[in-house]
């Protein structure tokens, strides 16, 4: 089954360090359940649009003032829910932020 890991944390707290990110990856790609992985440019950097009365309405930054904001994901293939929880404990930033795994919808193609 398809997660996406959704990674959280609070910008100003990031150490800039992406070496463990690099190895966390790698042992992902290694094990054969990492399909994709990015991370995203800080809030400061968003755009959210919004359609009111036909119209569409943009505003600079993220959607909603949180404490934690989405830094990047990874799209992984595991055999259950417990193997991608698993792999979310893994993740570098997992005891200073939080990683929101949610299933890919699958549709048939017909």
């Amino acid at each position: 089954m398809r997660y996406m890991l959704l990674i959280y944390e609070n910008e100003a707290n990031e150490s800039g360090d992406i070496q463990p990110w690099m190895d966390y990856t790698d042992e992902m790609a290694k094990a054969g359940v990492m399909k994709a992985g990015d991370a995203l440019h800080p809030t400061s950097s968003a755009t959210t649009v919004r359609v009111k009365n036909g119209e569409t309405v943009t505003t600079d930054g993220p959607f909603a003032e949180t404490r934690e904001q989405l830094g990047g994901y990874y799209l992984v293939d595991c055999e259950d829910l417990d193997e991608a929880i698993r792999w979310a404990a893994k993740m570098p930033n997992a005891d200073r932020g939080s990683i929101e795994i949610r299933p890919v919808m699958e549709f048939e193609q017909g």
